[in-house]
């Protein structure tokens, strides 16, 4: 094995963002990232406040969506979603492009919004990913989205928000590695359901993972490496990621 339990675990965003999830779901999605030790959070808004501060003093980071999963709000709207968050206690930032901007292929209006919501995040000294929804763009699109992000320094290119039509695929995650080079790293969403595919992405030089089928991946990983599953597991949802 050329991996740790840690280092499988720290790709690991834990996506708690099915719209029927209830508080008491929320909760237990926090413990399992917890006992699980993941990379961060990903919870619906409105929850942020008390996953952040049911976060603290571990080293699980807390994330939230902005513009999510449509990514059709306006600038401004989503420029108070992330002030919200990042004064919510959010440590990274998942925002959706405008969809509609780039198939129209206005890309004053697409770097205009990217660079706003970067200086915001990293002025607040939080990062930020950035999520193109690949399902519904050509490699163009794609591969012009890299460059602007680099551009700007977003902290990560993330495929997909886990709902649209398709998730990551491979060959969008070598395709977003070689047009957004290195700091900027690379995130998976969907498609990502288990180890071998976990080993796949890693391999092609992904960071992050988004699931919400952590509890099942990670023990896989710890039995592969001869550790005992984590038996403290809250609920497996269905549905995006």
């Amino acid at each position: 094995m050329d991996y740790t339990y840690l280092d499988i675990a720290k790709m690991i965003d834990h996506s708690l963002l099915v719209p029927t999830m209830t508080v008491n779901d929320l909760e237990a999605g926090i413990d399992l990232a917890l006992a699980y030790d993941v990379a961060s959070v990903c919870i619906m808004p409105y929850f942020l406040k008390l996953c952040a501060q049911r976060l603290a003093g571990s080293s699980v980071k807390a994330s939230t969506t902005i513009g999510f999963p449509h990514g059709g709000h306006a600038t401004a709207i989503k420029t108070a979603e992330a002030e919200l968050a990042i004064e919510h206690g959010c440590q990274e930032l998942d925002v959706v492009v405008n969809i509609s901007q780039v198939l129209s292929e206005n890309w004053d209006y697409v770097i205009d919004e990217i660079q706003q919501l970067v200086e915001l995040a990293h002025g607040a000294g939080q990062k930020i990913k950035i999520i193109f929804e690949n399902c519904f763009l050509t490699d163009a699109h794609k591969i012009r989205l890299c460059q602007i992000c680099s551009e700007l320094g977003a902290d990560w290119v993330k495929t997909s928000t886990g709902y649209g039509t398709s998730g990551a695929t491979v060959e969008d995650l070598q395709l977003m590695r070689q047009h957004a080079p290195p700091p900027v790293q690379v995130k998976a969403a969907g498609g990502v359901r288990d180890m071998d595919m976990i080993l796949k992405v890693r391999e092609i030089g992904v960071s992050r993972i988004g699931s919400s089928r952590t509890g099942g991946m990670l023990d896989e990983c710890r039995t592969r490496l001869g550790l005992q599953p984590i038996s403290s597991r809250g609920p497996e949802t269905s549905g995006g990621y």
